[in-house]
């Protein structure tokens, strides 16, 4: 395993930095104040849209899929460190570059499964940054960390399928130019394989029956700059059955394929969100005295610099080897390590955001600081994708496979 960037890695790594110091960070203020001036909580304040143009000019787009036909056509392993990058300021650089969640999955989906008439209509769009879009899979009324339970149901009438059901934490549909959703459901309920019992189906938004019923907050946080999480409801909502992806009962299978690399995408820039949190802790402990004494020369405060220090770069080098292993062998050869990441990288990294909270006092839970909001994003990840604990026992079955 070799994980020297490459020269174009460390050329669009330069660029983006760049982009980061001189656009992103002084945006971070201007976002927030022009949010407040919207008419509406889920508009993209004009900075946004001012930071996707130049991102594009910059060539920095798209940078996540290895598609080169439509995307960058960067190995993981090469996006891993640009992600990192992004991941310090979560809620804009993702969105700037169109490298957001779940328009990044979406795309991925329809660009590796969609027909040309789908592609055409959704991906192309998607890939220009003029839409975005919704993925809805998960539901209230079940488990939905065991995807076999999802209730939705799709059943087909002729030359339309007619899908009910209700899902909610539906990230991106609160967006105003949310316009498509890609929903899961079961159009063969009582098949023998539990596996094969579920398809997905693209559903635009305007279709009757479709009710965006409300958003849905993440520890009070109601996450515009990634339009948010809802609540939606299909009534019997028609749509012709050239919506179908791929072939009835691929749902699973398609699900799977999609939340692989949305995975290590997380972990990418969770890694990024560490990083500014130790530049925080840093940045406030030579600043602040305490007890005769600068918190930098307080032992705890060292300790807690020290240990995330250590943490971070043990789960660098976990997902660049999750992302080298997805390049050479494929996600289903490197599924022991994207579940390991999956694990390791949200805990600890909530666990580094919470020090900084401590460290920053009354102000780490405050709204001045970008701590509270990390926090709440990483916390998430614990569940989002799969909760650790399904992850835990897939990889602990895996293991004992082996003395069985």
């Amino acid at each position: 395993m070799d994980f020297t960037f490459d020269a174009r890695t460390e050329e669009l790594r330069a660029r983006l930095l760049a982009f980061m110091d001189e656009h992103v960070y002084p945006a971070e203020q201007v976002a927030h104040e022009q949010r407040e001036r919207l008419s509406s909580p889920w508009e993209n304040p004009p900075v946004v849209e001012e930071l996707k143009a130049e991102a594009r000019r910059q060539g920095l787009w798209n940078l996540f899929l290895p598609d080169a036909e439509h995307g960058a056509g960067l190995t993981n392993l090469q996006y891993a460190p640009l992600a990192e990058i992004t991941g310090r300021s979560p809620q804009l650089a993702p969105t700037a570059t169109n490298c957001a969640a779940p328009d990044t999955g979406n795309m991925e989906v329809l660009a590796q499964f969609g027909d040309e008439r789908q592609k055409k209509q959704w991906l192309e769009p998607l890939l220009a940054g003029e839409i975005r879009s919704a993925f809805a899979m998960t539901e209230p009324d079940v488990a939905s960390s065991d995807a076999t339970n999802i209730t939705t149901h799709i059943r087909r009438e002729g030359d339309e399928y007619v899908v009910t059901g209700r899902k909610w934490y539906i990230s991106g549909a609160m967006h105003p130019d949310c316009t498509i959703f890609i929903v899961m459901g079961k159009t063969d309920p009582d098949g023998a394989d539990i596996r094969r019992q579920q398809s997905m189906v693209l559903v635009p938004r305007d279709t009757p029956g479709v009710t965006v019923k409300r958003a849905m907050r993440v520890f009070g946080y109601e996450d515009h700059y990634h339009g948010g999480h809802a609540e939606v409801i299909f009534d019997e909502a028609r749509v012709p059955v050239s919506n179908l992806i791929g072939e009835e009962g691929g749902g699973f299978a398609i699900a799977q394929a999609r939340l692989g690399p949305g995975r290590i995408h997380h972990c990418m820039r969770l890694i990024g969100m560490a990083e500014r949190a130790i530049e925080l802790m840093c940045r406030r402990a030579v600043s602040r005295d305490a007890f005769g004494k600068a918190l930098a020369q307080q032992g705890v405060v060292q300790n807690w610099i020290a240990d995330a220090r250590v943490a971070v770069e043990q789960l660098r080098l976990l997902v660049l080897k999750t992302a080298w292993m997805m390049d050479t062998v494929g996600n289903r050869g490197a599924h022991t390590e994207i579940q390991a990441i999956k694990i390791a990288t949200p805990r600890t990294v909530v666990g580094i955001l919470d020090r900084a909270i401590q460290l920053y006092g009354a102000g780490g839970v405050s709204q001045d600081f970008p701590l509270a909001e990390l926090y709440a994003g990483a916390r998430t990840l614990m569940i989002a994708d799969g909760p650790d604990e399904v992850h835990q026992r897939s990889l602990a079955r895996r293991e004992l496979k082996k003395y069985l």
